[in-house]
């Protein structure tokens, strides 16, 4: 059935940093909203670190997990987002491939992340690379775009205010 035959429209409810964007916005939860939370578990996990941490700031860095993964991410940085409580003890492909399905997890926009059907087949090795390839050349064309508009657009980039105003104008 269509979700606006079945929803529950709800006061929001969770753990900051968990929360996917589109149901903090709306109050509609989904099964993309267990699968945004799912990702955000994976990477506390990998990095034995919490969602949201004010601890952070103190060194400068994010306190949003999912900003603070995807800037090492991007500098290309990964030992440091491994838990030191590992010490190594890991295979380094395998930990990427987590880090992978944890951000494909954690898209902004629900309609991108994959199903939970989806993220177990990943994890078992189904699909994962060419997922993750079309989640890269969006996120270049996105940061491209954020290039060019960061003096004239007022949000965050990843912001729940760049969700376009249908995703948002549902029931509440």
């Amino acid at each position: 059935m269509h979700y606006r035959d079945t929803h529950v429209t709800t006061a929001v409810r969770g753990t900051i940093g968990h929360i996917a964007p589109e149901y903090l916005s709306t109050g509609v939860a989904s099964d993309k909203t267990d699968v945004f939370g799912y990702g955000i578990m994976l990477l506390e996990i990998l990095t034995g670190q919490r969602a949201f941490d004010l601890a952070r700031l103190a060194d400068d860095e994010d306190v949003m997990l999912l900003d603070w993964v995807k800037g090492l991410l991007r500098e290309r940085r990964l030992e440091v987002l491994i838990d030191s409580d590992i010490q190594g003890n890991y295979v380094e492909e395998e930990v990427e491939q987590l880090i992978q399905v944890a951000l494909l997890c954690t898209q902004v926009n629900g309609n991108e992340r994959p199903k939970m059907s989806k993220v177990v087949g990943m994890l078992e090795g189904e699909g994962l690379a060419e997922r993750w390839e079309e989640w890269q050349k969006e996120e270049m064309l996105q940061a491209s775009n954020r290039q060019n508009q960061q003096n004239t657009y007022p949000f965050h980039p990843n912001s729940t205010s760049r969700i376009l105003a249908d995703e948002l104008s549902g029931p509440r």
